[in-house]
């Protein structure tokens, strides 16, 4: 019986880690919301959009209040506002909600913005707690496609993590570990550790379903020392829970249970009941492996009575599946009611169909879009990966959800960028610039003429950004070169993409309009770094230095300009 026990616990993990990959806090407000979105869409006017938004930041769903002038377009607000509450109704597990506001968006936005990898990221995950993983790989593939256009090491990371939750939730570990590999290698060029523990998170389940516990339990202790570091409590509870699955997998079920019985009541006491309810199904599997079924049974219960409370039927599935095991002895009669239900609950969510459709998803991305996107868009000073998947995929790929959602820029490489930035002030006022440069190779000897050529990009970035007329093709034009010139150039001098450069200074002007000019509106900052959008400042900036820009003044008014870390 422990050997088909076993069995069931790699079936039962992919469950979890979906779970996990997925969870979020149910609260009750959402008749304030349908209120608020009737009146928007009654009168589509600034006024209802702005009350809907007002809410949502009274409530703490959004870090920043965000608000609209009276000259915002219907399209904007549309946008805006739909998007965001798909994201709030996704908060609280009403899918259909969150799936019928998220498709009214999605056509709002415009190709290749990054607000629409967001909504297309969102639109993945909704359709994963569905069980339609077809439209689930759909949308995260359309999401992947944008992230590495963009050259993000965080935003490739993010999706890549949803592509490999994706796949967990469809029984295919293997195709999830190349994923979560390339998540990895990528977040790993990032200074980003709370997405990296996520990841790191992850890989556990994904290693631990695979069988290798030795590698899930490293993975998981990984990721339960950066949390422990950045002091974030309830998700090292959620390490420490992992752990103990791989604990699970490697027979040492007497850690495994005093683990669990130690994070239980600290997930309850922090109010995490989701992770709680997982860790209540691991500590039924701990004692069911120690043949002591009546203890296991009470947990087994709860956590299935907690998955049906919030409509989790990934983990639901495995609650009843062990009770199954606890009964197959004590009670046959109720062993075969708990595999009935296991059974339909299983059916109603994976199908012969999902699985195809990742399968093709798998191989739409494998053949096409990592050979042709990412050697134009994203490493063209790397060496060319024209192997299998899984290689590529390492290369490229890392990312989380949690999140989710959220967003972007090459940490590593940006903090280079800048500095490669205040080198150049440094030396166009004759003063000594920095010792020394973090990029991967030696860029502190440039030729004078290709200084003045990147201060006068500096310079003409900063002019053109209030004006909106900043892309890689208008400082081409500006500068009298064709583009591909001005990528060539960008590339051997600097390492990194012409888009990578303008962003790099837009951040660097935000940080000092944000702590140097503290009577500017933070509207008035975001148009001044070229955003049209407030909102869509506010997400480009938390990606970049992960506090929204009210907190990031608070925290740096009157202090000299930092160093981004995107």
């Amino acid at each position: 019986m422990i050997r088909l026990f076993i069995t069931i616990l790699r079936f039962s993990t992919a469950c979890m880690a979906a779970a996990l990959f997925l969870s979020v806090p149910v609260k009750a407000q959402t008749d304030f919301v349908a209120d608020y979105l009737t009146a928007f869409e009654e009168k589509n006017d600034y006024a209802s959009a702005n009350k809907f938004f007002a809410f949502l930041y009274q409530d703490k769903f959004t870090d920043d209040k965000i608000e609209f002038q009276k000259s915002a377009s219907t399209d904007t607000l549309c946008q805006q506002v739909w998007y965001w509450a798909a994201e709030y109704y996704y908060s609280q597990q009403q899918y259909n909600k969150a799936e019928e506001f998220g498709l009214k968006a999605l056509p709002l936005f415009a190709d290749g913005n990054n607000s629409k990898a967001d909504c297309l990221n969102l639109m993945g995950l909704i359709y994963v707690r569905k069980g339609d993983f077809a439209s689930a790989a759909d949308y995260a593939l359309q999401c992947l496609k944008l992230d590495i256009k963009s050259g993000d090491d965080n935003c490739i990371a993010s999706s890549m993590n949803t592509m490999a939750g994706i796949y967990m939730a469809g029984y295919q570990a293997k195709e999830a570990e190349r994923y979560i590999l390339g998540a990895i290698k990528h977040i790993n060029r990032t200074d980003n550790l709370a997405r990296k523990a996520v990841i790191l998170g992850m890989a556990s389940e994904i290693y631990h379903t695979l069988g290798d516990d030795h590698k899930a339990l490293s993975y998981a202790e990984q990721a339960f020392s950066i949390d422990s570091t950045l002091g974030r409590k309830p998700q090292s509870n959620i390490r420490l829970s992992q752990q103990a699955s791989a604990l699970l997998g490697l027979h040492r079920y007497s850690e495994a249970e005093h683990t669990l019985r130690k994070v239980i009541p600290a997930m309850h006491e922090t109010g995490d009941t989701h992770s709680m309810a997982i860790a209540l199904n691991r500590l039924g599997m701990a004692l069911l492996c120690q043949k002591r079924q009546n203890e296991a049974i009470p947990y087994y219960k709860e956590a299935a009575g907690l998955f049906a409370k919030m409509g989790d039927l990934y983990n639901e599935i495995h609650s009843h599946r062990g009770l199954y095991e606890c009964y197959w002895e004590l009670h046959p009669d109720s062993a075969k009611i708990e595999l009935d239900l296991f059974d339909l609950l299983k059916d109603s969510l994976y199908k012969h169909s999902s699985a195809e459709a990742l399968s093709h998803y798998n191989a739409e991305f494998n053949n096409n879009l990592l050979q042709n996107s990412i050697e134009e868009e994203r490493i063209a000073h790397r060496r060319t990966l024209l192997g299998g998947i899984a290689v590529l995929l390492c290369g490229l790929f890392g990312g989380w959800f949690l999140v989710r959602r959220i967003r972007r820029k090459n940490q590593r490489q940006t903090k280079a960028l800048l500095m490669e930035i205040e080198k150049l002030r440094c030396q166009a006022d004759n003063t000594s610039g920095p010792t020394h440069s973090v990029l991967e190779r030696d860029t502190s000897e440039h030729s004078p003429e290709m200084s003045a050529f990147l201060l006068n990009v500096i310079t003409i970035v900063n002019e053109s950004l209030p004006t909106g007329h900043y892309s890689v093709e208008d400082i081409a034009s500006k500068l009298n070169i064709s583009v591909q010139t001005f990528r060539r150039r960008m590339q051997t001098e600097v390492g990194q993409t012409p888009k990578a450069f303008i962003t790099a200074i837009q951040m660097e002007l935000a940080d000092k309009l944000l702590t140097q000019s503290t009577e500017m509106s933070i509207q008035d900052v975001a148009r001044q770094c070229g955003f049209d959008e407030t909102s869509t400042f506010s997400h480009t900036f938390r990606r970049t230095y992960g506090v929204s820009p009210s907190k990031y003044r608070e925290q740096n008014m009157g202090q000299p300009p930092k160093q981004v870390i995107l």
